[in-house]
C-alpha cells in the first residue's frame, strides 16, 4: 500500500491577507504612561529648535555658556 504524501493547505492570498489585518489591528497598542514633570526643581529639558543663524552666532560670540546666555534672555523675552 503506497502512501501519498500530504500537502499542506495555506488557504488563498485573501484569507492570509485577511488574517494579518486581523492580527495587527486586533487589539489597540498599549498606552505609554505621560511625562512626569522633572523631579529636579530647575531642571532642563532638551528640546531642538531652529534658530536663524545669526542669532546662534550672537550669543556664540560670547565663548562658552552661550547656551546660558540664550536661555537667560529668552526668559527675560517671556517676562520670567
Amino acid at each position: 500500500m503506497a502512501t501519498t504524501p500530504t500537502r499542506r493547505t495555506l488557504g488563498s492570498a485573501r484569507d492570509m491577507a485577511e488574517a494579518a489585518f486581523k492580527s495587527a489591528t486586533a487589539a489597540p497598542a498599549p498606552q505609554l504612561p505621560a511625562a512626569k514633570a522633572p523631579s529636579l526643581p530647575n531642571a532642563r529639558e532638551l528640546v531642538s529648535l531652529r534658530l536663524d543663524r545669526d542669532v546662534v552666532e550672537h550669543f556664540q560670540e560670547g565663548g562658552p555658556g552661550w547656551q546660558d546666555r540664550m536661555n537667560a534672555a529668552l526668559r527675560k523675552a517671556a517676562g520670567l
